[in-house]
């Protein structure tokens, strides 16, 4: 977040009448306008497990569900540039981004080629 100038707040909501543990994750540019909800529980050995994760990024209608934050970070990889960025007073630099899809891109197809072969 630091990384692309990026304001952001953290809220813990207390749970009352459920089990689970509620986090509410807001961030954006200039406004807080994009926000994750963590909805996460304990085991019974006492660590943390995440049931669910919401996000709701700035001019989207549906909040995207995730089961795990990799998931979540890969979708907030794809769309960052063009629902957060896009929106900013001024250009930001994407090569970055750009790097790191393209590491990604050609680490799965090492993946998909292994796999073929064993």
């Amino acid at each position: 977040m630091r990384k692309h100038d990026l304001k952001y707040k953290k809220e813990y909501i207390r749970p009352m009448m459920i089990s689970q543990h509620v986090y509410v994750f807001t961030f954006g540019k200039n406004e807080l306008n994009n926000r994750v909800i963590i909805r996460y529980s304990h085991t019974w050995t006492g660590r943390l497990k995440i049931n669910e994760i919401d996000l709701r990024l700035h001019r989207q209608h549906h909040p995207r569900k995730f089961k795990t934050e990799a998931e979540l970070v890969s979708y907030l990889e794809r769309h960052l540039e063009s629902n957060i960025l896009k929106y900013a007073d001024e250009p930001a630099n994407y090569q970055d981004l750009e790097q790191v899809a393209e590491k990604r891109a050609e680490e799965k197809e090492v993946e998909k080629e292994k796999s073929e072969q064993g």
